[in-house]
């Protein structure tokens, strides 16, 4: 199986390049463990002022970005691996569970609108799936691609070092829940003490109790995925 590779198409490219080129997704990217290119949309025009967007047909504020640039980036990128994916408001929500999804994947490409959106044909024709990071808008999608490429790469094996950290996080395994609360040193501090049975050793109990607050903190604050 070849590498995991993720290709995002964007007149930003730069926005997406910088947040991933930090921290655990940019060492990823250093030991080879996924390869992240971003594109310039603008790379893909044939006209000699590179243009993107024009007015939109029917009349109303704003530009919508032109479908040929996303047909020929997505011609040249696309292989028999590829996922496209279209970052949208109007998408399917994305959750841990895409997450998941789209990290056992090998290829994706990633399409980043702006402006008023992006003409229909290129979701019609080339588009796998839209996606959403939540209900309101950004000024362009190429923030919300980072968001989702950040999750995607850190559920790869041995990204996290230890594979079972991505399990035990919010939404991670079967339940899907919130995770507990975490302690660290000192025990006490400013008269707020560590609860007891995370220094008791007793391994049991603390599972117990870190599955107890894990359901407690899920119902006081997203009870909605006890549904």
């Amino acid at each position: 199986m070849e590498k995991f590779s993720i290709d995002i198409v964007t007149i930003f490219p730069q926005i997406a390049a910088a947040p991933l080129s930090e921290s655990i997704i940019g060492r990823a990217q250093q030991s080879g463990q996924v390869e992240i290119r971003c594109h310039d949309l603008r790379e893909f025009t044939t006209d000699k002022h590179r243009q993107v967007d024009d007015e939109p047909y029917g009349g109303g504020p704003g530009m919508v970005m032109k479908p040929e640039p996303f047909f020929a980036a997505v011609e040249a990128l696309r292989t028999e691996h590829s996922r496209v994916l279209m970052m949208t408001p109007g998408g399917t929500p994305f959750s841990q569970p895409l997450a998941e999804e789209f990290s056992e994947q090998q290829h994706l490409i990633i399409l980043c609108g702006h402006y008023e959106g992006v003409d229909h044909r290129v979701t019609e024709a080339l588009v796998d799936q839209e996606i959403s990071i939540g209900d309101y808008v950004l000024t362009n999608g190429t923030i919300a691609a980072t968001i989702v490429v950040d999750a995607v790469v850190r559920l790869l094996p041995g990204v996290l070092g230890d594979d079972t950290s991505s399990i035990e996080e919010s939404f991670g395994g079967e339940q899907g829940l919130l995770e507990a609360p975490q302690y660290t040193r000192p025990p006490e501090y400013k008269g707020m003490p560590v609860p007891d049975v995370l220094l008791s050793g007793h391994h049991k109990k603390i599972a117990e109790w870190r599955r107890e607050q894990s359901i407690e903190r899920t119902k006081a604050t997203r009870p909605d995925l006890l549904d």
